[in-house]
């Protein structure tokens, strides 16, 4: 029950008490009788419930409106985060669309026997990691290190020559790279056994 109601329960029997009060003094009867007093009290009864009713509606709505509010908030920075991932995904794939052409270039370089061809390459290759630089991507190289499936794939055994380890990245065959903790591709490696 709130303020309002206490006090119109509390206001009514002072109000009567004043109109008697007022009153002329007569004989006669009162007008209300018993029944009707009666009546007016089932009347205040139904209205509080009714009032109540109408509050624990009020409550309800109040609640499922921050509910829903709440949900849409999630919805929105879901979809914003899956958004800003597509478009990470999508860089990452066209720099890796890049690596086969890298690899390409550091074979030209190590088979080519002119100097300025050579000089050419080299001035391309410089161009093409300071690309991958920008975009944050490193090579991975994994030589002499233990091999890691977290950032290579064996594709080859060799057996482990006096004194060296074995599982251990002997040569890269193709290079990996990575962003951040996002393997990009990749190592290629011999391992030895």
């Amino acid at each position: 029950m709130n303020e309002n109601e206490k006090d119109i329960l509390n206001e009514e029997p002072v109000a009567e008490e004043n109109a008697v009060d007022d009153a002329p003094a007569t004989t006669e009867a009162p007008e209300t009788t018993g029944k009707e007093a009666k009546g007016g009290k089932k009347e205040l009864k139904k209205a509080k419930e009714e009032a109540e009713k109408w509050q624990a509606e009020a409550e309800e709505n109040k609640r499922k409106w921050y509910a829903v509010t709440a949900e849409y908030e999630n919805y929105r920075r879901r979809t914003q985060n899956q958004s800003a991932q597509r478009y990470q995904d999508g860089r990452n794939d066209v720099v890796a669309a890049l690596f086969p052409i890298g690899d390409n270039l550091e074979r030209a370089i190590a088979s080519t026997v002119d100097e300025q061809t050579k000089q050419g390459l080299d001035m391309i290759l410089k161009s093409y990691k300071k690309v991958l630089e920008g975009e944050g991507v490193e090579e991975i190289d994994p030589t002499g290190k233990p091999f890691n499936a977290d950032e290579a794939e064996a594709i080859m055994a060799m057996p482990a020559a006096e004194g060296e380890e074995s599982g251990i990245v002997k040569q890269v065959y193709v290079k990996g790279y990575k962003k951040g903790d996002k393997v990009l591709r990749y190592a290629q490696v011999i391992v030895t056994q």
